[in-house]
């Protein structure tokens, strides 16, 4: 038995590295999991721990796939209707997506937003949360075809995008809520999103 979780702690990056091929693939951490202490970036470029960003207060977490994707920037958009509400409640919101600090700057110019956006242009935290998946290549080199280009957007080569998710952590990180769907054109209502915030801080007895 010991031999065997020592083979599987062994083996633990190479399964990590493991993004399924299909977003109805993904098998996401449990609810009562904490955030992965993973390194991400800030629209300045500076690597911050990802942990660290949401400990202290609660927090609503976004991941959406890029700039480049219109339900995305309309999500985005959408979000910054509720950030007052979701202030009042005493959470922060943070966006995440792979794109670089470069290339989220650059989208700030589409859709502005008064909230931080971070960079997982490594994909280290999607894969880490388990709701990762890798573009295959003929749909890499279709995007290119509508001026999409993956590698740009990210600077690496990993073809890794995440199914776009919310999060709801407490002040210690830890997931009390998540909402994913694989069909990107889906994302989470908004006003749903506030239920659930104001239902985990204020619990019916």
């Amino acid at each position: 038995m010991l031999n065997r979780c020592l083979a599987l702690l062994l083996c633990w990056p190479l399964l990590l590295a493991a993004a399924p091929d299909r977003a109805e693939d993904i098998q996401p951490l449990p609810l009562g999991s904490t955030l992965p202490d993973v390194s991400v970036q800030t629209l300045d470029g500076e690597t911050v721990s990802a942990r660290k960003a949401v400990q202290g207060q609660p927090t609503v977490l976004a991941f959406f796939r890029g700039g480049w994707c219109p339900y995305c920037n309309r999500q985005l958009a959408e979000l910054r209707l509720i950030k007052d509400d979701l202030e009042a409640l005493g959470y922060q919101l943070i966006a995440i997506s792979p794109d670089r600090p470069a290339a989220l700057r650059e989208g700030l110019d589409k859709t502005p937003v008064d909230y931080a956006l971070l960079s997982d242009a490594s994909a280290a935290l999607i894969q880490a949360l388990g709701i990762a998946f890798r573009v295959d290549d003929a749909t890499v080199e279709q995007y290119k075809t509508y001026g999409i280009d993956l590698e740009a957007a990210s600077g690496q080569d990993h073809h890794l995008l995440p199914v776009p998710t919310v999060l709801v952590l407490d002040e210690q990180g830890v997931i009390h809520y998540r909402y994913s769907n694989a069909d990107y054109k889906v994302r989470m209502d908004p006003d749903d999103l506030v239920r659930v915030a104001t239902r985990l801080v204020n619990p019916s007895p």
